[in-house]
């Protein structure tokens, strides 16, 4: 008996199909509102859920009698999400130095290591003052090792400039302390407490705005008043040490 063989049809028609279907509300199943601007974007169920196993637990087996609700996705901004849905759609993504971040936050997030990688290796190559920061503090959530020892010695040969970036301002605390115990850092030891105390500072005033904000919100919900009062609380004891403030 023959045996069949396994012959391919051509690519480039194949991709450009499924391409034409990203975001586009033709047959598509599923809706989602996504990031702040509570962009609406379009998708296909049985696609997602066969490339992803977080969409397939996300959407469920199939959807519900009537109209279904929109998919609230608030924490990823449209952009990377679209970027992320090029991903499933073609297997194949465009990166953008901005939203490069975001996306690999995404593909983290979503359990999908071939994006994850490609994401590391834009991240890498274009890599600069701007960014490294930024990077560090992506790779120290998620636990991104090589991607982590990459940023902290790009810091090490570029720390004058490292130090006055917003991304500096923005690190975590557990970031900024595994930047600062590098020895390797090209920085007098005045300027590193300088651009200390100025990331203490940020924070603090973070904190006083997130205060703030939950007064404003508060209007007698006693659970949303009790952890407005655990974020209120003191500033952490590494900011009162920056700021030579006593420690309570």
């Amino acid at each position: 008996m023959e045996t069949p063989g396994l012959v391919h049809g051509q690519a480039e028609p194949f991709s450009k199909a499924l391409r034409s279907l990203i975001n586009n509300r033709l047959y598509s199943d599923v809706r989602f509102v996504v990031g702040q601007e509570r962009q609406e974007v379009f998708a296909h169920r049985c696609l997602l859920a066969c490339r992803c196993n977080f969409f397939q637990r996300l959407l469920g087996p199939e959807p519900g009698p009537g109209v279904p609700s929109p998919v609230v996705l608030s924490t990823i901004p449209a952009e990377a999400f679209l970027a992320v849905l090029e991903f499933l759609y073609t297997n194949s993504v465009k990166l953008h130095r901005h939203s490069v971040l975001e996306v690999l936050t995404a593909a983290v997030e979503y359990g999908l290591e071939e994006l994850r990688e490609l994401c590391l290796g834009f991240v890498v190559k274009v890599l600069d003052v701007e960014l490294v920061c930024e990077a560090l503090q992506v790779a120290v959530t998620f636990g991104l090792g090589p991607l982590q020892e990459r940023c902290i010695a790009f810091a090490e040969a570029h720390s004058q400039e490292a130090l006055r970036t917003r991304g500096f301002l923005e690190l975590s605390a557990p970031a900024l302390l595994l930047l600062l115990r590098s020895d390797k850092l090209c920085v007098d030891e005045a300027d590193l407490v300088l651009a200390a105390r100025s990331w203490a500072r940020v924070g603090a005033v973070e904190q006083i705005v997130e205060a703030w904000k939950c007064h404003a919100l508060r209007r007698g919900d006693a659970a949303r008043g009790a952890s407005c009062r655990r974020r209120r609380g003191t500033l952490p004891r590494e900011h009162h040490r920056f700021l030579d403030l006593p420690l309570k």
